[in-house]
């Protein structure tokens, strides 16, 4: 607990505070229901005072009381702590990795989500200085099977959900190298499983081809992916197992574990 200031006086409000956080971490120390006997002695407090509080505590939900005696954390801090989780931003975790790739491959990295049957940009990474680029708008978006990304979220679709995805959208190409037929494109999403990233070679926008890795959550669910887009001639396929590391990366800060996705 945090040292006191000799000069601020201590109120009871304050005290009550103070040994409500004690007692929340004394909860959350054991798995299972506590005595009051034992919370109280863990936290240094008189049983009548460990009662009173935990009883308050109990009116708010943030403890239970699964039998006369005992306690244990409540669901309110469930209902909290997935507030919290919902608002990890995916977008602010990204936003310095995705530059320090740029400085690396001097050429666009882009943050697309799922939305729908379509890709959305959401972030970008790029230097007006860096001579001939190919930079997505943020807010843009395009088809599912025609960019790396989108490609990334429809090999994550069992084949029911992919088969009703190409009888929405038809499949339709914006080039003579998109993909139009569903056994083309299944083909395709084995590979992105098999090598766990995605390619759009010119397929979107003749001239231009892209590389993507997925961003995870903490559920090991993909969330986003990040891409770098590049001029055919300038795609480096060195820049993959960087662009890897800082999907990683990213996914790590949303709480993924690396291990829990293969």
């Amino acid at each position: 607990m945090a040292k006191k200031d000799p000069a601020v006086p201590v109120t009871p409000a304050v005290q009550v505070i103070e040994r409500m956080f004690t007692l929340i971490d004394v909860l959350a120390s054991r798995e299972e229901a506590i005595s009051l006997k034992e919370i109280s002695d863990r936290a240094g407090l008189h049983p009548s005072t460990t009662h009173r509080i935990l009883n308050d505590l109990a009116i708010g939900r943030f403890v239970d009381r699964p039998q006369p005696g005992s306690y244990r954390l409540g669901m309110r801090l469930l209902e909290l702590g997935n507030l919290v989780k919902g608002r990890l931003n995916i977008r602010d975790a990204a936003v310095g990795p995705m530059r320090d790739l740029h400085k690396l491959t001097q050429q666009p990295v882009n943050l697309s989500m799922r939305q729908g049957d379509e890709i959305i940009y959401v972030e970008r990474a790029y230097s007006e200085r860096s001579g001939m680029q190919v930079v997505r708008a943020i807010g843009g978006r395009a088809p599912l099977h025609l960019t790396s990304v989108g490609k990334l979220f429809l090999a994550t679709d069992d084949p029911e959900r992919l088969r009703a995805y190409a009888v929405r959208t038809g499949l339709k190409g914006h080039t003579k190298n998109s993909i139009t037929q569903l056994d083309q494109l299944e083909r395709e999403l084995s590979k992105v499983r098999q090598y766990g990233q995605a390619n759009d070679n010119e397929e979107l926008e003749l001239g231009v081809r892209c590389m993507a890795a997925g961003i995870y959550d903490d559920q090991g669910k993909l969330v986003g992916g990040l891409s770098i887009s590049a001029p055919s001639s300038r795609l480096e396929e060195g820049w993959l197992p960087k662009l890897k590391e800082t999907a990683r990366q990213i996914s790590e800060t949303l709480g993924h574990n690396p291990g829990s996705n293969g």
